[in-house]
């Protein structure tokens, strides 16, 4: 008996008892709520040689860019590799094998081409979405997605999804209005979808629209929360749009309470509680002894050098717990990772040793090698993964630096940029009011 997906995929070795728990593990990563694997798991307890089920599990744990899911990962591949599997389902693992080999843009353009021939493949779109992301691939993230949105109306399930995740890719490329529209319509259709709440939180922090962006967010809180293993970082644009109202107090509470409260061992909420600490301490707030717990649950992958955009946050925690020695291990692991093989040779090699230097650098209190390492990068930071609100740590470190360096030109020039760039941010205006000070003390 031929089993299909909700979208008319064949899914070899699927069976009536396990197509339910992978349909909902499917849909469970598309709004990042609940427990995806317990529920792929599931599906695979039902049927062992479920094609699919075996590739979502490998996905799962590969875009956590964690070590310990790589030898899960590569499990689940073992357990599909010799099954029979249709060409769509080899492609899916096909692109595994890149990725668990470290070949990052080899995945990414199998799975281009996967959806290009199976545009209602919603998996390949969302892992070749979130790959686009790590990859800083900003043109990519807005145009896989529209080469597939033809194929895809209101009438096939998950079209939230792909209006969500073409949001965000027009918004990285910088079509606020029409990137604002279509996260707008995904949450309509679906309130709990948090990629694209959190696609249109991104217009409003790259527009300086800080009160819309508090309004935006709090007003589907139980959407987008509710067990959503997206949360943190939703809850981190929210503090976003505090801190540059100046609205420190309220920050640190968001910190302590959905941002940081938990502790959490997860690296990408790891990096967004070192994103913001490293913020605050820009700002010159003393945030106490909030570092050392982030700088232990850093500690045991000082070592490990899978992808350069997690060695640049453990070395803001580092740095912040005053930990020397935690911090040359990144360094160290860094140089062996570019002595090896894959994509993240490069990604470290061409951003991310620079910036984990500049941020020692700045721990240092040598600002002007912070600036000179900065400024190398800057136009370049993509090639490192992450988006632009992410990767704006790097100039506001850069502006700081210059600052205190008493660069007063370079200072001046910056935050005129910025106050260009964001002309309704208090911060952008605290900037120039700083540099303009500098220079009358010159």
């Amino acid at each position: 008996m031929t089993i299909a997906d909700i979208r008319g995929h064949r899914l070899t070795g699927a069976n009536d008892a396990s197509l339910p728990h992978y349909e909902t593990a499917l849909r469970q990563l598309n709004i990042y709520s609940g427990d995806p694997l317990a529920s792929v798991d599931a599906a695979i307890a039902a049927s062992p040689d479920f094609v699919m089920a075996h590739a979502l599990k490998a996905w799962l744990h590969l875009l956590g860019t964690e070590t310990p899911g790589l030898a899960v990962a590569q499990e689940a591949l073992e357990a599909a590799e010799h099954l029979p599997a249709t060409d769509q389902e080899v492609r899916h693992l096909t692109a595994i094998v890149h990725l668990l080999d470290g070949r990052w843009h080899m995945a990414a353009r199998v799975l281009e081409d996967l959806t290009i021939d199976y545009p209602r493949d919603l998996l390949a779109l969302q892992v070749g979405h979130q790959l686009d992301f790590f990859r800083g691939e900003a043109r990519m993230l807005r145009d896989r997605i529209a080469r597939a949105l033809p194929a895809w109306s209101s009438k096939v399930p998950g079209y939230h999804a792909v209006l969500g995740m073409h949001a965000f890719g027009l918004e990285e490329a910088g079509q606020y209005v029409e990137a604002e529209a279509s996260g707008r319509k995904a949450v309509e259709l679906e309130p709990r979808d948090s990629w694209a709440q959190h696609a249109v939180a991104h217009v409003m922090e790259m527009q300086g629209r800080q009160k819309d962006g508090i309004a935006w967010m709090r007003g589907n809180t139980d959407g987008w929360s509710r067990e959503s293993f997206f949360a943190v970082h939703n809850w981190w644009h929210v503090a976003l749009y505090h801190l540059d109202l100046g609205e420190i107090d309220e920050v640190l509470n968001l910190f302590d309470g959905p941002i940081y409260g938990a502790r959490s061992r997860v690296v990408l909420e790891m990096i967004d509680a070192s994103a913001m600490l490293w913020r605050l301490m820009l700002r010159g707030v003393d945030v106490g002894d909030r570092w050392e717990a982030l700088a232990d649950a850093w500690e045991p992958l000082a070592d490990a050098a899978i992808y350069a955009f997690n060695d640049a946050h453990a070395m803001m925690a580092f740095v912040g717990a005053g930990r020397n020695a935690p911090a040359q291990r990144v360094l160290a692991a860094q140089m062996a990772a570019m002595r090896g093989a894959g994509d993240n040779v490069d990604f470290t090699r061409v951003v991310g040793q620079p910036v984990t230097l500049a941020i020692k650098a700045f721990g240092d209190g040598n600002y002007g090698e912070t600036v000179r390492l900065l400024r190398s990068v800057r136009n370049i930071a993509h090639r490192f993964g992450g988006s632009h609100a992410q990767r704006d740590i790097l100039d506001l470190t850069l502006i700081e630096a210059a600052l205190r360096s008493g660069q007063q030109a370079l200072a001046a020039a910056l935050t005129a940029e910025r106050a260009a760039m964001r002309p309704t941010s208090p911060l952008s205006r605290l900037f120039v009011q700083r540099a303009v000070g500098l220079a009358k003390v010159a």
